[in-house]
């Protein structure tokens, strides 16, 4: 038992002594099994199965080892806790070094305060100097929806010296747009979103010349947040076949179809393969809104660690700049204040003059050929790496708050009775739990990682795709149905005095939430969100209940 979850079984005794359920929906637990959790309690109190549940409820509800942790890799998940909390530092050598040229956010923390999703972005200029603001900028175009080439995927705002960001962000603002709304019994209520302004002469290419305004051509900016990090881990043990069923189960049965880039006739499609660092091997995408990942070996944080950061390791040895490229590298090799300042910066990052491409007289192609680069010192351990993914596959997932509440048990009935669970499917059955890793990393990922071997969790998710139709939505209008589990404790982990939820934070509540999920009648969700419009208010209360505390 680690040492943070002590107080709250102490607070928990007498609760325990109280509460009681009926014989056929309690969970018990055989005594070698590890399970450090309160017996006795209903099934889908346990959110993150008997291995994957925390239960501790304060500022630290996030950060909780699960059993396997805490039984074989503790040391290894805090060491990989420290990677993700505290900043990196722009010198190459030392603890944490390596950050830049250029960089999306210093530390993983930036983006999840308290390892929660990111906090609610104010009005005015857009800033992400300070712990909380996770949401990350997509420039796209709006004709095609794919990212421009001109910027990297998740554009990068700062820079080391000398160094100068890809975007201005004092040059770009966000402003909120409020929409009111009313309930058929005459109760009020106000949605809003963001709307993201970014001029051109926001982009550092474009200010030096050598991005033009056609090549740049029509674009758009939207808010994406980061959503929770905890139990993803859980999720990335579903079986691939049950998820491929579940998909199957929804064709035909939603407004929209489904994605047929991914599935199509019953049949998975578009799998998600890693040709670069792994053998090709195809997977179902599962991790992101635009599932745009499979395994979490693979997934997100896997990636965020280097092209947040721009920290190299042993399988990436480049930097992340621009999707095209080249765009970045030919603006900074072209500027006379990055030329001037080049020498004394890569004699730090290459202090034994092992890469005499980038000592040459001709300091613009020097720079050009550091930034382009695919023979990168490595600034990452294999061992740091590997602790990082032993934190990330080891986080637990709250326990479910105000279970025998009256109004969080009237909410759950509600919320499968208007449909809510016809897309927040509430539980999944984990498989043996063979980890995956399409990165070819783990030379024996199942014993190198936690594993969660037929655990019945609770994530409140299909693990599919839906349009809801929001104004100003979503880019593709796609997006995987996020896990419901733990967001209720978001206010209180951050301190944010919004909950913050949907893909760009524009819901300020549980309620603001549900009601976009109902904003355009060519939502999936539409009838679903008719039907909870018509209940007394206190039902709606219920539901709302129901979800923060789950």
């Amino acid at each position: 038992m680690n040492v943070k979850s002590l107080t709250i079984f102490s607070l928990m005794a007498v609760a325990l002594c109280l509460s009681s359920c009926k014989d056929d929906d309690k969970v018990t637990d055989s005594p070698d099994s590890g399970f450090h959790g309160p017996e006795g309690m209903p099934e889908w109190f346990y959110a993150g199965g008997k291995l994957g549940t925390s239960y501790l409820f304060t500022q630290s509800a996030f950060e909780q080892p699960t059993v396997p942790v805490e039984q074989n890799f503790y040391y290894s998940f805090k060491r990989g806790e420290a990677l993700f909390e505290k900043p990196f530092m722009d010198e190459p050598g030392g603890v944490r070094g390596g950050l830049g040229p250029v960089y999306v956010r210093s530390s993983c923390q930036h983006c999840h305060p308290s390892y929660s999703h990111g906090q609610s972005v104010e009005a005015g200029q857009y800033k992400t100097t300070y712990i909380g603001n996770g949401t990350l900028l997509v420039v796209y175009n709006p004709e095609t929806n794919a990212y421009v080439i001109w910027l990297a995927g998740m554009p990068q705002l700062h820079a080391t010296y000398p160094f100068k960001a890809p975007l201005d962000e004092s040059k770009i603002t966000v402003t909120w747009t409020t929409i009111p709304g009313e309930f058929p019994d005459g109760e009020k209520y106000e949605l809003q979103y963001p709307t993201v302004t970014m001029p051109r002469e926001a982009v550092y290419a474009y200010n030096q010349g050598t991005l033009t305004a056609e090549q740049m051509g029509n674009y758009d900016v939207l808010l994406e947040s980061t959503i929770g990090i905890f139990g993803t881990g859980l999720l990335d043990a579903i079986p691939e076949d049950s998820i491929i069923e579940q998909w199957r189960r929804e064709e035909g049965h939603t407004k929209n179809g489904l994605n047929t880039a991914y599935f199509e006739n019953g049949q998975w499609k578009g799998y998600y393969a890693n040709k670069l660092q792994g053998n090709g091997t195809p997977y179902v995408r599962r991790f992101t809104y635009a599932m745009s990942r499979g395994p979490l070996q693979d997934g997100a944080g896997a990636n965020a660690i280097w092209n947040i950061t721009n920290v190299t390791r042993s399988d990436r040895r480049y930097h992340y700049l621009d999707l095209d490229g080249k765009v970045y590298a030919t603006a900074a090799s072209k500027d006379p204040e990055v030329q001037a300042g080049f020498a004394d910066y890569i004699a730090l990052f290459d202090p034994n003059n092992e890469h005499p491409e980038w000592r040459t007289a001709d300091v613009e192609a020097n720079i050009y050929n550091y930034l382009t680069s695919k023979e990168l010192p490595i600034e990452m351990t294999d061992q740091e790496y590997t602790d990082l993914m032993v934190w990330h596959r080891g986080l637990a997932v709250p326990a479910v708050r105000n279970h025998d509440d009256p109004q969080v048990l009237r909410g759950k009935e509600l919320f499968s009775q208007i449909g809510c669970d016809k897309c927040h499917r509430p539980s999944w059955t984990t498989g043996d739990d063979h980890v995956q890793d399409p990165n070819l990393f783990f030379k024996n990922a199942d014993k190198q990682l936690p594993r969660y071997p037929n655990q019945k969790i609770w994530p409140y998710t299909d693990m599919v795709q839906h349009k809801l139709h929001m104004k100003n939505d979503i880019r593709t209008g796609w997006c995987r149905t996020t896990p419901l589990w733990g967001r209720g404790l978001h206010q209180k982990v951050t301190g944010d005095p919004s909950a913050a939820r949907l893909h760009d934070t524009r819901a300020r509540n549980a309620l603001e939430a549900i009601m976009w999920h109902g904003y355009s009648t060519e939502s999936d969700a539409y009838e679903c969100i008719e039907l909870f419009k018509q209940l007394p208010s206190a039902d709606r209360k219920a539901i709302c209940a129901f979800v923060d505390a789950i």
